[in-house]
C-alpha cells in the first residue's frame, strides 16, 4: 500500500496550467528527488501534498495512520527563544508526558489507584525514546552547525540562513515518517550537506526533496520524480539512472511520434485519392479510424537556456575595495582581523561556514553596516551591480514587466520583453505577481536587472540558491566572461572553480 496517491490532479495559476491530470505515488522507503526545469511546478508539488495549498481537481491523498513534515523556512518563531529551547519544542508532547507522568507518583496516596496510568505514560516514554532526547538535539545541533553557533543564542541573534537550519533541525528532530523537502541545502556550507546527505540516505523514512544541487540528489534518492508539462513522471534508481531512463523514454517516444505523423500521412494521402473513387468505401473507412486515432502530442521540446550577460565599464579606480583588520557583526563581533584588497577585474570568492557572517561582510562592504573594528573602502569612482541573497521585493505584488519598468523608466514594453525573455523569464511569468513566482524565476528576474545595469564590479551572495542546472551554467558563463571585478559569495566550489581569482576563506579570522 502507498503512503501517498496523487490521481488526477489539475492545479492552475490564474491562467499557467501547472498540473493536468498527474498521478504520482509515494511507498515505504521511497527516497525521491523532485526535478524540473524552474517554474514547473516542484515547489507547488510540496505545497499541495503539504497541504498548504488545494488541488482544482483530482485528488492528493495520504495514508491516515502517519505523520507528513513539511520543512517551512518562513515559519513563525518567538524570537525571544533560545535554539535549543526551540529544537526541544519539538519533543513537547512528550514533556507534557512527563509533567502528568512526576504529578502521578508525587500522589503517593493514590499511587496504586494511578498504577496504570503511570503504567501507560511510561511505556509511551520509553517508546519514544524520551531519555534519549539529549543526545538527539545534540547529534542534529553538530551535524547542522549549530552547536559553533551556541544553542542558548536568541533566534533574534541569528541571521536568516542559521534560523533556516534551526527549523530544519527541529522538523528531523520531530521524525515525521514522511519528509517533505524544498531545496534543503540553500542555507547550508559543504560540510553540513554532506551530513545531511547521509543523513538521508540511511534514514528508513520516506522522503520527498526538490532541489537543484544534482551531486546531493544522487547521494540520497533511490527514485526521482520528472516534471514537466504539468505532468509526474517516477522513475526508479539513483539520479545518474533517472537521467539514462529519461533520454531512453524521450528518444523512444520521439520514435513513435515520428512512426505515427508518416503513417497519417500516408492514410491522409490514400483518402485524398481514393474518397471519390472506386476505392471510396475503404477511403471512408481509413477517415473513420483516423479520426478515432489517438494522436501522440509533439515531443517537448527543451526549455530555451536563459543567456546572462553582464556588461562591464570602463574606468574607474584601480583599487574597488580594501578591508584592513576588519571585524563585522550586529551587536557582536562575528569574525574579525580580515584584510581584503581587491582590484579592477580580478574575481574573489569569500567561502565559509553557514552563519559565520559572509552577507553581514558583504553588507559592511556596501556601506550598509558600519564595521565593529578595523576599516573598510569601497571606491566612490566605480559603479557596482549588488545581488543580495534572498528574495526580497519592494512590492512582491507588482509583475516582473512592472519591476523592470521601475528600474528602467526609459525602457520600452517590447524591450522590457526582450530583456526578460533573454534570461528565460516566460511571457506568462512576466504577468505575473513576482512574489507568486518560483524561487528559480524571482532569482532570473533579480539577474535581469543586473544585466540591464552596466557596473564596474558584481557583488554576489549566493546568486545560484534556486537556480536550475541550466540557469546556473549560463550564470557560471556569464561570470566568467565579465570583464569587470567581482566579489562572490557561494557555497557551490564546482560553480566557480574554473573562473575565480581567488578564494578568501573568512573561517581563519575566527582563529584571531
Amino acid at each position: 500500500m502507498s503512503l501517498l496517491e496523487i490521481t488526477n490532479l489539475n492545479y492552475s495559476y490564474g491562467d499557467k496550467v501547472i498540473y493536468k491530470n498527474a498521478n504520482l505515488s509515494l511507498y515505504k522507503g521511497d527516497h525521491m528527488g523532485i526535478v524540473g526545469h524552474n517554474g514547473v511546478g516542484k515547489s507547488t508539488l510540496i505545497s499541495l501534498c503539504g497541504g498548504e495549498i488545494l488541488p482544482d481537481a483530482g485528488s492528493v491523498v495520504w495514508d491516515k495512520r502517519i505523520t507528513v513534515g513539511h520543512l517551512d523556512q518562513y515559519a513563525k518563531i518567538d524570537k525571544d527563544c533560545t535554539i535549543l529551547e526551540f529544537m526541544k519544542s519539538a519533543y513537547k508532547e512528550l514533556y507534557k508526558i512527563e509533567n502528568e507522568l512526576s504529578a502521578l507518583y508525587a500522589d503517593v496516596d493514590n499511587l496504586e489507584k494511578n498504577w496504570p496510568l503511570i503504567t501507560q505514560y511510561q511505556n509511551r516514554l520509553d517508546a519514544a525514546n524520551f531519555y534519549q532526547i539529549d543526545t538527539s538535539v545534540d547529534k542534529i545541533a553538530n551535524g547542522l552547525g549549530l552547536t559553533a553557533m551556541g544553542l542558548n543564542s536568541k533566534i533574534s541573534e541569528i541571521s536568516g540562513g542559521q534560523r533556516a537550519k534551526v527549523i530544519l533541525a527541529k522538523l528531523l528532530l520531530k521524525d515525521p515518517d514522511v519528509l517533505l523537502l524544498d531545496e534543503p541545502t540553500n542555507f547550508l556550507d559543504v560540510q553540513h550537506i554532506d551530513w545531511l546527505a547521509e543523513y538521508l540516505s540511511e534514514s528508513k523514512r520516506a522522503f520527498m526533496v526538490v532541489s537543484h544541487d544534482y551531486a546531493f540528489l544522487e547521494r540520497i534518492s533511490n527514485c526521482i520524480c520528472d516534471v514537466d508539462n504539468g505532468e509526474m513522471r517516477k522513475y526508479v534508481g539513483k539520479f545518474s539512472d533517472y537521467i539514462k531512463q529519461r533520454d531512453h523514454a524521450k528518444e523512444d517516444y520521439r520514435r513513435r511520434y515520428e512512426s505515427q505523423q508518416k503513417e497519417i500521412k500516408r492514410t491522409e494521402e490514400y483518402i485524398r485519392r481514393n474518397i471519390a473513387g472506386v476505392n471510396s468505401k475503404n477511403a471512408k473507412g481509413r477517415r473513420k479510424q483516423l479520426e478515432r486515432l489517438e494522436r501522440l502530442a509533439p515531443p517537448s521540446q527543451n526549455k530555451a537556456a536563459p543567456v546572462f550577460s553582464f556588461k562591464a565599464l570602463s574606468g574607474g579606480e584601480k583599487i574597488h575595495i580594501q578591508a584592513e583588520n576588519l571585524a563585522v557583526g550586529y551587536y557582536y563581533k562575528l569574525f574579525s582581523g580580515l584584510n581584503l584588497t581587491i582590484s579592477s577585474g580580478e574575481k574573489i570568492v569569500i567561502s565559509g561556514f553557514n552563519g559565520i557572517g559572509k552577507s553581514t561582510l558583504i553588507k559592511t562592504l556596501l556601506g550598509q553596516l558600519n564595521p565593529l573594528d578595523g576599516k573598510c573602502r569601497l571606491s566612490d569612482k566605480i559603479k557596482v551591480g549588488y545581488y543580495e541573497q534572498g528574495l526580497k521585493w519592494e512590492n512582491a505584488d507588482s509583475t516582473p514587466m512592472q519591476v523592470v519598468a521601475d528600474a528602467f523608466p526609459n525602457m520600452s514594453e517590447k524591450e522590457i520583453r526582450a530583456s526578460l525573455s533573454k534570461c528565460a523569464v516566460s511571457s506568462e511569468h512576466a504577468k505575473q505577481a513576482v512574489g507568486t513566482l518560483s524561487g528559480g524565476e524571482q532569482a532570473k528576474v533579480k539577474l535581469c536587472l543586473l544585466t540591464l545595469s552596466p557596473c564596474h564590479m558584481l557583488i554576489m551572495d549566493e546568486p545560484t540558491n534556486h537556480l536550475d542546472e541550466q540557469a546556473k551554467q549560463s550564470l557560471k558563463e556569464a561570470l566568467k566572461s565579465f570583464d569587470g571585478s567581482l566579489l562572490l559569495v557561494s557555497h557551490e566550489k564546482a560553480f566557480y572553480e574554473n573562473f575565480a581569482d581567488g578564494v578568501v576563506d573568512i573561517t581563519k579570522c575566527l582563529q584571531k
